[in-house]
């Protein structure tokens, strides 16, 4: 694949503080367009997005999921011939390094892969960027991948790349937590070609909307194992 076209998604739920400085870190000339996905947020990410050059897409249901769907249906609005042909995802918060895009979607340029993760796990963690439960739910689920499905994942990272027409193959559903280990778990049983590569994470600007509450982590660790189990 020679100068692939990259589309980025973005899901943003009061993210005013941080998405300008992920937009500006976004490697410009590897990217066609960046899609902030804002998800009922009452602050100003809408205003500052849309200043920082992004389309910005207006998605009232809540939920991580719902806000990644919403960027996928405005690809898929766009004549086939335009589709892109790599998605990438990050979050708004600027914890990944949005720099590091060109590492994260070399697999699939230079050797083919259908899907790349972006593993905390195997990068540089900046101390207090993943709370204990984090890192425990983040092993456990990727280790009953491995027993169930024989795919070795090290992480959950919403940093990402996946070629379009596979993503287009998963038929991804799931409107919140799930999002991640659904699109793990579903490329695993559609046998994709996957790996991950080391990225770098640091402590978000703002509280996490999961992560940042006792209720918000049980949610999502239960989700997470549901969805592996649902979809077995």
């Amino acid at each position: 694949m020679s100068k692939p076209v990259i589309d980025v998604i973005i899901p943003a739920f009061n993210e005013e503080g941080s998405i300008g400085k992920v937009l500006r870190d976004i490697p410009a000339d590897w990217v066609r367009e960046v899609i902030v996905c804002n998800n009922g947020s009452t602050d100003d990410t809408a205003a500052v997005a849309a200043a920082g050059g992004a389309t910005v897409l207006l998605q009232p249901k809540k939920g991580y999921g719902n806000a990644c769907l919403k960027g996928m249906e405005h690809i898929a609005r766009r004549p086939q011939q335009e589709w892109p042909d790599i998605v990438v995802f990050l979050d708004a918060d600027y914890s990944d390094h949005p720099e590091e895009l060109p590492q994260v979607v070399q697999p699939i340029i230079e050797s083919n892969y259908d899907l790349v993760i972006g593993s905390r796990a195997l990068g540089n963690l900046e101390p207090g960027s993943m709370q204990p439960q984090q890192i425990f739910g983040n092993w456990l689920a990727t280790t009953l991948i491995r027993l169930i499905y024989n795919y070795q994942f090290t992480d959950l990272g919403p940093f990402r790349a996946i070629k379009y027409a596979r993503l287009l193959e998963l038929n991804m559903q799931d409107p919140n937590f799930g999002w991640t280990v659904e699109m793990q778990v579903k490329a695993a049983k559609h046998q994709l070609k996957a790996t991950e590569v080391p990225v770098q994470y640091r402590r978000r600007i703002g509280v996490s909307k999961v992560s940042g509450t006792v209720k918000g982590s049980i949610l999502a660790g239960h989700k997470i194992l549901w969805t592996i189990f649902k979809l077995i």
